[in-house]
This record gives structure tokens, C-alpha cells and sequence, in this order.
């Protein structure tokens, strides 16, 4: 019986020792647990960068599994200090200084030094600022040089692919198949002899090779010796004929120069001496430039939706329409402006000799009416190179049997209001011969 009751006290011994080492793994446990659940709720961390707990872990003393989640607190409390100071950084690009002055105090509250902790090239996992700065970084630099870009990504490419590819597949042959000469050919159509120069724009947005396609120099140093002629025969101080064309004054081919002139006229005193009437005069002028160096202009009060679209071709039939040729000419003040010489179509008129046949009436003189034009070439809001102020306007009429020449100059005053451009798609809408 004593035997018994020493094995029954040994077991009660066996048994409590292994309650309380049972105890003291549940809670070596239980304090893994907490550190792991506060590490996966920092913001920033997930739970797929820890790693798996051994089953050896619970061997662990207690004082290793407490600086274990101290370690693994401060590395949380590292990451939210990033993510915050990197909100800041976010906030202060955007312009919003209060916010960005909270998020960086919060930030240092947390870790003081966080400053210097930040490389600037990795992000927390949380929301990707970081990340999203190094992207914005690297498409800055692709748009400063978007053309060298394209270009260097189609070098790369193995070389049967062609410039272009279909997006999807085509039974019929596709534009990629053909050479690029007679791609160049097409752009050199689509730019035409009117120069619409807007119109390659848009198809350089189809495509990177497209793109490529219509940054040709090529195309460029064409346009701008069709506008500019002999004077434009240095780049310098433009980076390329491109930018040449787009920043150098020019006028606008795509459309009418147009300017409305309002006036009122005293009428003739009525019958009875009571009232005398007043007219309120009303007209249009139009100027329209084509690229070869011709000018169209016409005076009339007829409004600009049933004028523009007799403007299309040279070859109009409207009466009153004077043609000429224009000059830009780049003065010592850097104003550019804009020189012409019109005159009215000539008429070829059979000479009626049964008129003077039984009178001794001596025909009138022949002359030759032609007006010069100066115009001040200027920008006006948003646009570019679409006002033509009025700066000089004169008649010369010349007697064809003497050779003289009589100039009359008009005084520049309200009644030359200012001509202001206005698109007209029509007049690009067809073309008759590539560049």
C-alpha cells in the first residue's frame, strides 16, 4: 500500500510538472500569437512576409520571443514612418504645404531619423508612393525625348517586325506591308501643297511608327522652305525644322484672315426739312494666303458664311476679288510683318471699233490700278499668329501710254479694324499634289 501510494504521489508529480511546462508553452505561445497579430495589423506589412513559425520555436525561452516582437514592432513602426513621410513627399509635390508639414510630423514622431532611412527607390508595400515617384520620374524622362524613345524601342525589335502591326487580324493586306518610301510618299500627301500641317499631327497619333514617320526632318525643312523660301536656310536657334515651324511667325494657310468695319453715314435731309436720315454701314474684309506666295482679298458686305467658301481656290469667279503676291519680311525690332501687292483680275474685252467708227472720240487712257498693303503680323490670345494689324495702305495707278505713276495713301485710322484668323476645315479637305 505504501508502494502504491509513493507511485500514486509520483504520478500526481509527473503530472503537474507537465501542466505547468504545458502552461508555459501556451503562453510562449500565446505571446508569439500576440507579437505576430500586431506585426501583421502595422499598416504597410502583410502577412506573406513573415515567415512560418517552426514548431522548434516554442522550444524558445520566453526573453528570446519578447525581443523577436520588439524587433519585429520597430520594423513595423520603420515602415509606417516611411509610408507617412513618403505621403508627405506626395503631398508637399502637389501643393498642399499644411498637409504635407502634418504627415512629416507624424513621420518623425515616430522615428526621428526617418529622413535619412528613405532610399527613395523602394515603396511600401501599402500604397506605392514611392513606387509611383519612380514611375513619374521615368515617364518625364521618355516625354522629354519621346521621338530617340520610340525609335530606340523599334532598334530593339527583331527586324521582321515592320514599323507597324495590325491590331488585329486582317484578311487584307495591311499598311505595314509597304516600304517606307511609299509610307513617306502618303505623309508627303497628306501634308499636300497647302501645307496642313494638322492633319499629319493627327495621323502621327495612330502609332509609335507613324510617329517616327511624321517627325521626318525631311518633311519639315520642305514645309519650311515653302513658307520661308531662301531665308530660312540656318536651323540655328532652333533646335530642329519642327520647332522652327511652330515657334517662327508665320500666316496661316488653313483658313481667312477676316476684320468686320462698322460706320455711320448721315443720309440726304427729307423733303420737309424735318429729320435727316443716318445709315448704319456695315462690311467685311478677307484675306486669304496660299503657300506658293499668292494673296487673295476681298472688300464686301457680304457676311463671312456665303464669302468663305467661294475663298477655297484661286480660280474664283466673285467680282471684286483682288489677287497679288505677299512677303514676310523680319524687322530690327523683331516684329514680323507682312508686305503685298494686289490688284484686280484682269478681263480680256474685245476693243468695240464700231463704237468710233462715225465719231472722232478718243478712247480713255489705259491705266493699271494695284494697292500695297503692310500688315503687322501679331498673337492674340490662346492662338498664335492670327491678328493683322493695319500699318499701311496705298493706290498705285499707272498710265500705260506715259509710264507715270500716281500714289495715293490712305490715313490708317478706326475704319481699318484689325483681321482676325479663322479656320476653315474645307479649304484642306482636298488637295491637288503632295508636298
Amino acid at each position: 500500500q505504501a508502494e502504491a501510494e509513493e507511485d500514486c504521489h509520483s504520478d500526481l508529480v509527473r503530472t503537474d510538472d507537465n501542466e505547468r511546462s504545458g502552461e508555459a508553452n501556451l503562453q510562449a505561445e500565446l505571446q508569439m500569437f500576440r507579437a505576430q497579430w500586431m506585426f501583421e495589423l502595422a499598416p504597410g506589412m502583410s502577412s506573406s512576409g513573415l515567415e512560418p513559425l517552426p514548431c522548434r520555436a516554442s522550444s524558445r525561452g520566453p526573453g528570446v520571443k519578447s525581443v523577436d516582437a520588439r524587433v519585429k514592432q520597430e520594423i513595423a513602426k520603420e515602415e509606417k514612418a516611411k509610408e507617412l513621410f513618403l505621403k508627405a513627399v506626395e503631398e508637399e509635390q502637389n501643393g498642399a504645404l499644411y498637409e504635407a508639414i502634418k504627415f512629416y510630423r507624424l513621420a518623425m514622431q515616430l522615428v526621428p531619423d526617418i529622413e535619412f532611412k528613405i532610399t527613395y527607390t523602394r515603396s511600401p508595400d501599402g500604397d506605392g508612393v514611392g513606387k509611383r515617384c519612380v514611375e513619374d520620374n521615368k515617364e518625364d524622362d521618355k516625354m522629354a525625348d519621346l521621338l530617340s524613345d520610340f525609335q530606340q524601342q523599334l532598334t530593339l525589335q527583331e527586324s521582321s517586325v515592320k514599323l507597324c502591326q495590325p491590331e488585329v487580324d486582317v484578311s487584307q493586306t495591311h499598311i505595314s506591308v509597304l516600304p517606307m518610301e511609299v509610307l513617306m510618299y502618303i505623309f508627303r500627301w497628306v501634308v499636300s501643297s497647302d501645307l496642313d500641317l494638322r492633319s499629319l499631327e493627327q495621323l502621327s497619333l495612330v502609332c509609335r511608327g507613324f510617329y517616327i514617320c511624321a517627325r521626318d526632318p525631311e518633311i519639315w525643312h520642305q514645309v519650311c522652305l515653302k513658307i520661308w523660301g531662301r531665308s530660312c536656310n540656318k536651323l540655328v536657334p532652333y533646335a530642329s525644322w519642327r520647332e522652327m515651324f511652330l515657334e517662327r511667325p508665320r500666316v496661316r494657310f488653313d483658313g481667312v484672315y477676316i476684320s468686320k468695319t462698322k460706320y455711320i453715314r448721315q443720309g440726304e435731309q427729307s423733303l420737309d426739312g424735318f429729320y435727316r436720315a443716318w445709315h448704319q454701314v456695315e462690311y467685311y474684309r478677307y484675306l486669304r494666303f496660299f503657300p506658293d506666295g499668292q494673296v487673295m482679298m476681298l472688300t464686301t458686305p457680304e457676311d463671312p458664311q456665303s464669302i468663305v467658301p467661294r475663298l477655297r481656290t484661286k480660280n474664283t469667279r466673285t467680282d471684286a476679288i483682288l489677287l497679288g503676291h505677299y512677303r514676310l519680311s523680319q524687322e530690327t525690332d523683331n516684329q514680323t510683318k507682312v508686305f503685298a501687292v494686289i490688284m484686280k483680275k484682269k478681263e480680256e474685252k474685245p476693243i468695240d471699233y464700231h463704237k468710233y467708227r462715225y465719231f472722232r472720240r478718243v478712247p480713255a487712257q489705259e491705266t493699271d490700278h494695284s494697292f500695297h498693303v503692310g500688315l503687322q503680323l501679331c498673337s492674340s490670345g490662346r492662338q498664335r499668329f492670327n491678328k493683322l494689324v493695319w500699318i499701311h495702305h496705298s493706290c498705285h495707278v499707272t498710265y500705260k501710254s506715259t509710264g507715270e505713276t500716281a500714289v495715293t495713301t490712305f490715313d490708317i485710322d478706326k475704319m481699318y479694324t484689325p483681321l482676325f484668323f479663322a479656320r476653315v476645315k474645307s479649304f484642306t479637305a482636298f488637295s491637288e499634289k503632295p508636298l
